[in-house]
């Protein structure tokens, strides 16, 4: 039997929401092992001069507990 555990964390890009959740995970990934997923709770957008300027996700990640 295996127990996971959740943790949230924010990740920003100034490339897009994609580049934000793949930046995000390999960064949780230095820190947490046996990642299994992730959910994007919600999505940002910040603007300057009328053009998106950066891309901000905040995620779920579950992990699997090691023994």
């Amino acid at each position: 039997m295996s127990v996971a555990k959740i943790t949230e964390i924010s990740a920003e890009s100034t490339v897009s929401f994609e580049d934000a959740i793949k930046e995000g995970i390999a960064r949780a990934s230095r820190t947490l092992s046996n990642i299994t997923g992730a959910w994007v709770e919600s999505q940002q957008v910040q603007v300057r001069d009328g053009k998106a300027h950066s891309f901000r996700v905040h995620m779920k990640v579950t992990f699997i507990l090691n023994d």
